[in-house]
């Protein structure tokens, strides 16, 4: 992959900002964007890109950059601040970013001619629950889905959906001795999400913490490469239906 950074639009809607690794040759067929967690800069996860990389070499990947300077520390992002947050508040901070990162990540999509289910979103930590939150509130602001899949690892909701996403998969993945965000959240939105009928997978391992280590990077590529979406099962369903009823 070819490495680029990105530059603003001028003149148009705001584009997320970060480093963009690009297809060595041709034109990206699919876009995952990455979102780090608190503290950190977009090409921490570069190892993760590379791996999905590898499997799918017509991609481009943006690893975006948080919003804020980290306000703990001389360095690193944030996409929102930790200071003083409690189970209350969470839900309004993530509320004043999230339409935000749907407007970036809608112009970036835009600028590789790319629709939306070509696009999956990529979060660690307090990236994934950005993800999260914006693939459920994009249909109610855009009309339409953000992301045709989202790769959430170690996050959570901050209140859980009182319905799936549309048209959007979600694959979560947690280690089960995280003490940063503990691995129920995770859990606990699996069952939530089936119970409501949407399309998502829950992958909990053992003796992994707050990481995103070989194991996990695994359970994410093979759900990529092997999930069927529930609507795309039920359209071959009926296919198959249709095509047996017109030999009888």
């Amino acid at each position: 992959m070819m490495t680029t950074p990105t530059t603003p639009n001028a003149g148009g809607a705001p584009q997320l900002t970060g480093t963009l690794l690009l297809p060595e040759s041709g034109t990206p067929e699919l876009l995952f964007i990455y979102l780090h967690g608190v503290g950190a800069r977009g090409d921490d996860l570069e190892p993760l890109a590379q791996a999905i990389g590898h499997y799918y070499p017509q991609a481009a990947h943006l690893l975006a950059e948080g919003f804020e300077p980290f306000d703990q520390a001389p360095f690193g992002r944030q996409w929102f601040s930790l200071q003083d947050i409690t189970e209350t508040n969470r839900p309004e901070r993530i509320a004043a970013v999230v339409p935000r990162l749907i407007a970036e990540i809608e112009a970036t999509r835009a600028t590789f001619n790319l629709a939306p289910q070509r696009v999956c979103l990529v979060g660690f930590s307090q990236g994934a629950i950005l993800a999260l939150e914006a693939a459920q509130a994009a249909h109610g602001l855009l009309g339409h889905e953000l992301a045709g899949r989202v790769l959430a690892f170690s996050g959570r909701y901050a209140t859980l959906p009182e319905e799936p996403p549309t048209d959007t998969v979600i694959h979560l993945f947690h280690g089960m001795a995280d003490p940063v965000v503990p691995a129920r959240h995770s859990v606990d939105a699996g069952e939530h999400l089936v119970a409501l009928g949407g399309d998502v997978t829950a992958d909990v391992l053992p003796k992994i913490g707050h990481e995103i280590p070989e194991a996990l990077m695994r359970k994410a590529l093979e759900r990529l490469q092997t999930f069927i979406p529930r609507k795309v099962w039920e359209q071959a369903v009926r296919e198959a239906e249709a095509a047996e009823s017109r030999t009888h």
